[in-house]
């Protein structure tokens, strides 16, 4: 009776052929070292952006209330208005800037909103323009 591979009593010379050789293990966990690390690195720059993008979609928010009522109120008229408020834990401080425009009677109001992300500052702006001549 000649035994062969679907045999399951093949011989002990023919099950060493039928395994992997330390050279290809070798390779294979050379591979996986530069495969495994650029993997990881790509999950945290896809899990910063995400991060980023919520924040600054929050932030783009609260400038634009802040902008709102500041125009509302006319809490614009008066320099150096800053502050911060807290939204799911985090913090996000706001300031508004009274800058001259080109063309008088306008005046450019801007709003900034600054984040953090994973200990890095961004920040989101939004500016308008407002007519200083209406009483």
């Amino acid at each position: 009776m000649k035994l062969s591979r679907t045999n399951p009593r093949f011989s002990v010379a023919e099950r060493r052929h039928s395994a992997f050789t330390l050279v290809e293990v070798l390779a294979a966990l050379l591979f996986m070292a530069i495969v495994i690390p650029a993997a990881v690195q790509g999950l945290r720059l896809a899990n910063l952006a995400g991060q980023v993008a919520e924040r600054k979609s929050v932030a783009a928010r609260l400038a634009e209330r802040v902008l709102n009522e500041a125009i509302v109120t006319k809490a614009w008229q008066q320099s150096g208005q800053s502050g911060s408020v807290q939204d799911s834990g985090l913090v996000y401080r706001w300031q508004i800037r009274n800058e001259t425009w080109y063309q008088e009677p306008l005046r450019a109001l801007a709003v900034q909103v600054t984040y953090a992300v994973q200990g890095r500052d961004y920040d989101v702006r939004l500016s308008t323009l407002v007519d200083t001549s209406q009483p």
